[in-house]
């Protein structure tokens, strides 16, 4: 038999196959660093585009609290308005009550009685005057009492005045203002009524 000699043929196979080996090491390490480096470059990517998403989220935002505040001071603006025609349309509504007060008030004075000070403190009207005699404070009370304007009439002071006559008096009295009576018995007898 003829002598083979497979040494040199395993060791030619060995050093390619290393060789080989080596390679696809080589080739392996360079496509993981290729795919780690791809995966951060992706991540970043994704990261800044995450960051524009959050800042224009963080501009919308701000422009609605922008917004809201607008709407709140628009909001407010309105009651105060709202407020100020109410106010206006009270003024308007009262207006003409200090005239029928006053008339009321012209009536309800007997002769030989002069009102010098007539003073409204929110529901309470002061009232300082001279009569020729208490009976004619005492009929001008009645009357403010039977009055459809005033109620309650209270008599707080009275003084003689005899520069203005024998049994002249200064007095002083405070009296309700309101509503008229008779309206606000016709508003009470439909509550009663409508119950």
């Amino acid at each position: 038999m003829a002598k083979i000699n497979l040494l040199p043929w395993r060791q030619e196979y060995r050093a390619q196959k290393q060789k080989e080996f080596q390679q696809v090491a080589a080739l392996v390490v360079v496509a993981a660093g290729f795919s780690v480096f791809m995966w951060m470059k992706t991540v970043d990517a994704q990261i800044a585009n995450q960051n524009e998403r959050n800042q224009i989220l963080q501009t919308e935002i701000t422009a609605l609290n922008k917004q809201v505040k607008e709407i709140k001071d628009l909001k407010k603006r309105r009651q105060e308005l709202i407020d100020r025609m109410r106010v206006i349309q009270e003024l308007q509504g009262n207006r003409p009550l200090a005239v029928r007060y006053f008339d009321e008030m012209v009536r309800s004075a007997p002769e030989g009685l002069w009102l010098n000070n007539l003073k409204r403190s929110g529901k309470i009207l002061h009232i300082s005057g001279v009569a020729e005699s208490n009976n004619r404070v005492s009929s001008f009370m009645r009357s403010l009492d039977q009055s459809e304007w005033f109620e309650s009439p209270n008599l707080t002071g009275v003084t003689a005045k005899p520069e203005f006559g024998e049994q002249a008096s200064a007095f002083e009295m405070t009296v309700n203002v309101s509503k008229r009576k008779k309206e606000d018995q016709q508003d009470a007898d439909d509550t009663n009524g409508g119950a």
